[in-house]
Formats: structure tokens, C-alpha cells, sequence
């Protein structure tokens, strides 16, 4: 049987937990980053997979993200290096939805004015008509014309304040969730212990140093 062992966050007991497997560390992440991949954003198909499957859960479920990773263990560090990304991925994208729905609010209060000026327009306009002519026929059918055109000036906003902002919110409500929810990784340790290497390349500062003053020389006495 293949033995694993776990790093990272305690996973709180009633969590509802999701589960990624990958090879490496860097599958998670979005390849054609050139930056190292703990601030990187995440790999669009890894982003859609955790995303749908915590929004196929209940809006109050406490959620864990376990990441099933098939290699033995490497820095000591890299579980909460992983969990620190994955919170700064969605709580950037919670704060770019709400920038949106900012926008969004900001845009519908525009077109509320405008419209609301339109159909104010569009029934002076009509009511001036059935004045100068209120037998013509003509008169009638421009005056339901221009009615008809200033409520339809109201749709816009209509649909803002009632259909579009509510979803957004949503999204970046769900986004603080996945940006607060505890991270961990359950490593296969029969993988080659080098590994990690993959993930990590490049060597961190203090070991580099440490191998640098092994390889050297000793000073002449």
C-alpha cells in the first residue's frame, strides 16, 4: 500500500473538503507565467475544477481544498508557500469582481438618469402632440411611439438593478470563501525523494549558501 503523509492547514472537522490530485506543484499553476509559480496565477483549468466544485456545495459550508500530490515530500515550507498563493489568487479575484460590480452599479445609476430623462422627454413630447392634435390619428400613434420608446429607455437600468448585480456579489462573496478556506497537501511518499526539485529548481538562499561553503576550500592555517 502506498504510504502518504500531510502537511498544511488542520482541516477543521465538518469541512467540506475538495480534492485535487496532481504530479507537481506546478500543474496548479498557470504555465506561461514567467513568474515563480507561488505568485502566479492559477492554471485555468485547476481555477474552473475548484470552482465548480465548491459552488456545487452549500453558500454556509466551511471549505478545505486538500491537494493529493504524487511526490514525497520537499521543502518544508511549500504546503503554506501553496496555501498563501491560493489565497492570493482569490482574494485578488474577489476584489476584481467587486471593482466589476462597482462598475457595473456606477453604469446602471448613468443609465437610470438618462433613461429617466428620456421617458420624461419622450411623455412631454407625446403630451405635446394629443395637445396641438388630439383628433389626429397620427398624433395618437406618435405619442404611444414615444411612450413606448421611453420605457424601453428603462430597461437598461431595470435589468442592472434587478437581474445583474446580484450574481456578481455572489461570485465575490464565494471567492472570500475559497480565499479564507485552509490548504493542505497529502504527499505519496514511495515518489523519488529529489522529486520536489521539479517544483523548486532553484535552490532556496540559506541552502545555496550552506553548499556554496561545503564546496569551497579550506583557508589555508
Amino acid at each position: 500500500m502506498s504510504q502518504v503523509t500531510d502537511a498544511g492547514d488542520v482541516i477543521p472537522d465538518g469541512s467540506r473538503v475538495i480534492e485535487v490530485r496532481v504530479a507537481e506543484l506546478r500543474q496548479l499553476f498557470n504555465a506561461i507565467d514567467p513568474s515563480p509559480f507561488h505568485e502566479r496565477d492559477l492554471d485555468p483549468r485547476a481555477e474552473e475544477f475548484i470552482v465548480g466544485w465548491a459552488t456545487d456545495l452549500p453558500d454556509d459550508a466551511a471549505l478545505a481544498l486538500l491537494v493529493h500530490l504524487d511526490r514525497s515530500p520537499g521543502r518544508p515550507d511549500e504546503a503554506a508557500i501553496l496555501r498563501d498563493a491560493i489565497h492570493e489568487f482569490f482574494g485578488q479575484r474577489a476584489a476584481v469582481t467587486r471593482r466589476r460590480l462597482r462598475e457595473l452599479l456606477r453604469r446602471g445609476r448613468v443609465s437610470l438618469v438618462i433613461a429617466l430623462a428620456f421617458l420624461a422627454v419622450s411623455v412631454a413630447a407625446g403630451d405635446l402632440l394629443a395637445a396641438y392634435a388630439p383628433e389626429s390619428r397620427v398624433a395618437g400613434i406618435l405619442r404611444e411611439g414615444f411612450l413606448i420608446g421611453g420605457w424601453v429607455a428603462m430597461w437598461r437600468p431595470i435589468e442592472v438593478f434587478l437581474y445583474d448585480w446580484w450574481p456578481i456579489r455572489a461570485e465575490a462573496r464565494h471567492c472570500d470563501r475559497l480565499a479564507a478556506m485552509p490548504v493542505r497537501i497529502r504527499y505519496k511518499v514511495e515518489a523519488p525523494l529529489d522529486a520536489w526539485r521539479s517544483d523548486w529548481p532553484e535552490q532556496p538562499a540559506a541552502h545555496a549558501a550552506a553548499a556554496r561553503a561545503a564546496a569551497s576550500p579550506p583557508a589555508a592555517g
